[in-house]
Parts: structure tokens; sequence; C-alpha cells
């Protein structure tokens, strides 16, 4: 058969399985297993037995449990609500301040968490009754906050980057570090578009009233709250920037500074801890299945040439390097649509690496700039995965329109920062630069 025959059909095939609800990890061994028989014959079984243990035994990985129990423990200890009261508190009193503060709370929360929708589904109980009630408009707050906690992937420490830098063979590290600017340029950026937006209509966002401010004194104390999430993110992420410690380590730290915060809360008890074990064992279980299957999938692709033959029809485009570089990132923003980070990862990396190693592009900047893509694609109407995560904790008056309107807005602000940093590398690589 010829290798663009072979590459149609293995691409169709996995869109027809995906489109039947199949579970992305099960479809990618599947359809691997199946065609490297059909390709290659019975033997080549052992390819992917082969590919699905190497993937799994990566060090790198051993990071990931750790970074989601550290997630699963501060969620059952409350951060959320303490974060949001100290916000609540400090920024109320500002035009706007609310959903500014809610955007940061959400970027604190996706730091602690490594992972997408975590801040937006608590965000989503927690802060939008409260903006509702003082008058915001429900677009603006419903934006806020469905596009605030897709960040997960883009803010340090990321899973997302820790599967990244294991396929691409970059260190998780630089990564890490490298996604601190470009998160600090989107949620900028957010932020002045609200506090534009809500200075042209006053009627967009309030301030809060003089009687709920409260004093200066309840202010600083609320502060408790914002101090030692802060240092647990500071600490993980200084140790890594210095080389005190690999990402690795770091979760292991992190996993450790999230039980001690929850002891200082008085929420450390054995139900939470139950839970949060529960819910680490289930999202970790679950990322690595994706992992298997995404090691069977290269291998396939691999092997029976089809990441060579898109390779060469990629680079053949008359577009240039950067017209070549924004193809790719649009099939990540339309896959973002559908799918979640990890399955996109496992799908397009493979693909991807020969055409960015041929340019001469730099590999961590073109990461940094998949990711991000990642992010844009979950909250993209009509299909965003994100969007639909908010209408979960949305109340029946908020339809899926409503979300989609507030979303655009944000959507396309985040599309500017992204080529931005198309336009000027160094924002991602500037910092990464200093380290060994």
């Amino acid at each position: 058969m010829e290798p663009w025959m072979v590459a149609t059909t293995i691409g169709l095939s996995l869109v027809l399985l995906l489109m039947t609800g199949m579970p992305v990890a099960f479809a990618l061994m599947g359809l691997s297993a199946l065609f490297m028989v059909i390709f290659l014959g019975p033997a080549a079984m052992f390819m992917v037995v082969a590919a699905a243990f190497k993937q799994v035994g990566a060090e790198v990985f051993i990071a990931i449990p750790l970074f989601v129990l550290m997630a699963a423990v501060l969620q059952s200890s409350g951060i959320s609500e303490s974060l949001y009261k100290t916000m609540h508190m400090w920024m109320g009193p500002l035009r706007g301040g609310l959903t500014v503060g809610t955007l940061f709370i959400c970027a604190i929360i996706d730091a602690l968490s490594g992972i997408g929708a975590t801040a937006t589904t608590t965000m989503g109980v927690i802060a939008l009754p409260e903006m509702i009630k003082r008058g915001y408009h429900k677009h603006m707050a419903v934006g806020a906050i469905t596009v605030g906690g897709a960040l997960g992937p883009l803010i340090p420490p990321s899973v997302l980057m820790i599967i990244v830098g294991g396929y691409a063979q970059l260190s998780v590290g630089k990564l890490f570090v490298g996604g601190v600017l470009p998160g600090l340029l989107v949620i900028g950026a957010w932020s002045l578009y609200v506090v534009i937006r809500c200075t042209i209509r006053r009627d967009y966002g309030p301030p809060m009233p003089k009687e709920e401010q409260g004093t200066w004194g309840q202010k600083i104390l609320a502060l408790r709250h914002v101090i030692l999430p802060l240092l647990l993110a500071g600490f993980i992420m200084g140790g890594i920037y210095t080389g005190a410690f690999t990402p690795t380590e770091a979760a292991g730290f992190g996993a450790l500074g999230a039980i001690v915060i929850s002891i200082i809360h008085r929420r450390f008890n054995m139900t939470n801890m139950k839970e949060a074990l529960q819910l680490a064992l289930r999202v970790t279980c679950m990322i690595l299945w994706l992992v298997i299957g995404g090691g069977c999938y290269s291998a396939l692709v691999t092997v029976t040439g089809t990441s060579h033959l898109v390779t060469e029809v990629l680079a053949g485009l008359p577009f240039g390097t950067e017209g070549i570089l924004l193809v790719m990132l649009l099939i990540v923003l339309i896959l973002g649509m559908f799918i979640d980070p990890v399955a996109i990862s496992m799908i397009c990396i493979p693909v991807f690496l020969p055409i960015i190693k041929g340019l001469g592009v730099d590999l961590l900047w073109f990461m940094l700039m998949f990711v991000m893509a990642v992010v844009i694609g979950y909250i993209t109407p009509p299909f965003g995965l994100n969007l639909f995560y908010m209408k979960g904790v949305t109340p029946d008056d908020i339809t899926i329109m409503d979300i989609y309107k507030s979303a655009i807005p944000y959507t396309l602000i985040m599309i500017a920062c992204l080529l931005i940093t198309m336009m000027f590398p160094q924002i991602m690589i500037w910092l990464p630069s200093f380290m060994k």
C-alpha cells in the first residue's frame, strides 16, 4: 500500500473511532495494535508492548501523581474559598475588581493544581454567584471564570508540560520556567481588558459598597490565606529554577507542602486524605493510560512512515517557516475544541517533532506555543471543553450561548498573546536561558 494511503487510513480510522465516543487512550492503543498487525505482521505486537513500557517507565512521569496529589490535598483543604475571600476584600472596591481578582485567584489555583478546569469549576461555584449578586454583567463574570480556569496547562507546575517534556525529550524545568512570562502576559492582558471594559461600561463591574469593604486590619489579616499557597508555588518554582531539585523532587515537596497547609488550616483528616488519594489515583491512571496509548500511536506513525509523509507535506507548504508553524498551531487549536490536552499531545507530538527539527526551530519555544494553543482550543467556541465545564456549574438562566459570548473577547486576546510570543520568542525562552 502506498504511504499516503496508509497515512490516510490511520488518520481517518482515528477520527472515526473518536467520533464513536471511545476513550482516546483505548482508541490509540487499539488502532496501533490493529494496524501494526495488518501492515507489519503479528511480530509487530512486540513493538506495541515495548513502546508502552518505554513510555510509562520514563522517570519524569513520576512527578504526575505527586503534583495531582498536591492539587487534591489543597482542594480538600478549602484553600479556594479562603483565596476568594481575600481577593474579595482587596479587589472588590475597584471597578471590575472582583473580575480581575477572580482571574488572579484562578491563576493561583491553576499553579497549585497543574491541570485545567479545576479553577473554572471551583470559582464557578464560589465567585460567580457573588459577582452576579453585586451587579456584575454576566458576560464579564462568566467569561473571566471560564478562561481563567483553563490556564492550568500553561502556568507551572503543569502536568501537561511534564508529558510534553517527556515526549519531546525537553527539560521539564525549562518548560515550567518558560511558561511563567506567557502566563503573566495572558493574565495581564485579560485584566487590562476587564479594567478598560468596566471603565467604559460602568454597569459591567460596579465597585463593592463601602460597608462591605472591610477595614485595613481585616484586609491585612486576610492575606494569611494567600501567603502559604504563594510560598509553596514560589518554593517549587524557585527550587527548579536554581537547580536545587528536579521537577520530580519538586512534586514530592509540593505534595508534602500541601499536606502541611491542610494541617495549618485545620482541614487535615483521614476522610479528606482518603478522598485526595482516590482523586489522585483516578487522575493519574487516566493520564498514564493516555501516555501508553500515545506511545503505541507514536510507534505506529513512525514505523509506517506516516510521520515522515506528514513532515514532507507540511515542510513543502509554500508559506515559509512561520506559515508552517501557524498551520501546526491551527491544527492544535481545532483539536483543543474536542479532546483534552494530554490526548492532543499524544496525537500531535510524534508527527510535529520531525518537522520542528527539520525547520531548525527552537523546540522549547514551539512546545511552549503548543501548550498555549491547547489552552486556547479549550476556551474556543463552539466546542471548547472548558465552555461545557462552565455550563455544568452555572444556573439555568445562563445559557451555553451566554458562555460563548462571554469567552470570545478573552479568546481573541489570548490568540493575540500567542501571536506576540511568536513574534517575540524571548518572552518564552529568556528565563529558561539562565538555567543550567
